[in-house]
């Protein structure tokens, strides 16, 4: 292998992706126009759920009545009705609430309490191998290695996306 041939064979790489690219860039035209032309009968859509929801609530509270035992019933696959809501929860001081978990409930702090302590995957990169080295963090596979990258990422994504949604579909197929 000399370096003609290999320009050849990077040139055929790019043809093959100019290609690749032009068809990908091709079918974002049409998704985009299909958007366009679909999306104002999805917002009327939209709209129509939420009076129609609205509704069928303010009905639903003026005829608390029907539903006192059971709570909720099963219309049309709609579940409606009453249930008893969680609440929500606040605090204003995260380490007195912390302090306080310990102190009343210490039997249920590690279920309670997040504790998160471990390194940063991304600084460490930053750090110099003899520093990797004196915390007792190793470097593998740091030597050289083939390269063939297009310096078109929104393209790659996007192909990348498309190869994933086409395995997913040929699993669906097969199950």
């Amino acid at each position: 292998m000399n370096l003609i041939d290999l320009d050849g064979l990077t040139k055929e790489f790019s043809s093959a992706r100019e290609l690749l690219t032009g068809r990908v860039r091709e079918l974002e035209n049409l998704i985009t126009a299909i958007k366009r032309r679909r999306l104002p009968g999805i917002k009327s859509a939209v709209n129509t759920v939420m009076e129609k929801q609205a509704s069928l609530k303010a009905a639903i509270e003026e005829s608390r009545s029907l539903f006192v035992r059971p709570k909720t019933m099963i219309m049309h696959g709609i579940k409606v009705g009453y249930q008893k809501s969680k609440g929500t929860i606040s605090w204003d001081d995260s380490d007195q609430v912390v302090k306080l978990i310990k102190k009343h409930l210490p039997d249920q702090a590690d279920v309670l309490i997040k504790t998160t302590e471990k390194p940063i995957k991304d600084a460490l990169l930053n750090l110099s191998a003899a520093d990797l080295k004196r915390i007792g963090v190793t470097i593998s596979d740091d030597g050289d290695q083939v390269v063939i990258k297009s310096t078109d990422s929104e393209i790659d994504k996007f192909v990348d996306a498309l190869l994933k949604e086409d395995d997913l579909n040929e699993e669906k197929v097969a199950a």
